[in-house]
Formats: structure tokens, sequence, C-alpha cells
């Protein structure tokens, strides 16, 4: 009850020092490196999970799962930053769609290139 009202909007006026920016930057990257491994793994494992590709079409039979798999990498980054120490509830939701694209972005070159080096053999 001693605190003025406002106190909280003052804090995010005021500029940030040398080392809160370190901090943040810090913390984008780790998030950044979270989703591109996140989708490298969730792209390998879509790969081996979802059968034989078809040497005629390249394609597999289970394809369903690795779309699953994708899903699945986007939720469990929450899991992820609370390990690491991300606070992940201060995410908006453009962060959250960043995460997602990142990790989908890997994913879908991940299992591409899998299914290219397997029809190409």
């Amino acid at each position: 009850m001693s605190e003025k009202p406002g106190a909280d909007e003052a804090d995010k006026i005021r500029p940030q020092t040398r080392i809160e920016k370190q901090v943040e930057h810090r913390d984008r990257i780790k998030r950044t490196l979270v989703a591109c491994f996140m989708g490298i793994l969730v792209g390998g494992l879509s790969f081996y999970l979802s059968g034989t590709p078809d040497p005629a079409t390249g394609l597999q039979e289970n394809a369903i799962i690795g779309i699953l798999l994708l899903a699945a990498g986007v939720v469990f980054q929450k899991y992820v930053f609370m390990f690491i120490g991300v606070d992940y509830m201060e995410l908006s939701t453009k962060d959250w769609f960043y995460q997602s694209f990142m990790t989908f972005a890997l994913w879908f070159m991940t299992w591409t290139i899998f299914l290219t080096t397997t029809v190409l053999l």
C-alpha cells in the first residue's frame, strides 16, 4: 500500500541500462536456439518415425506423425524454457509466433533434406 500508483509505468518508461539490454539479448538468443534445435530434432524424428519413403514418390506412409511431432515440439518449448530459466510468461503472442515459425522452418528443412537424400540414393 505504500507504493505510489503508477510505479510500474515509470519502470516501463525508464530507459534500459546496458546490462539489462545484454540480459534481454541473451534471453532472445536462448529462445532462438531452443526453437532451432527443437525444429531440427523434430524434423529428424518426423523422418524416422513416419516410415520408409516410397522411392517413386518420396512420400512416407504416416506423414501425419511428422505434423503432430511439429505441434508437440512447439508446445514442449515451454517446458524447455522453464528448465533453462527463461521467463516464458513474459512472451507475447508475437514471440510465440516467432518461436513456432522458427521451429516450423527448421523442421521443414530437416525433414525435406532427409526425404531428398533417401530418394536420390
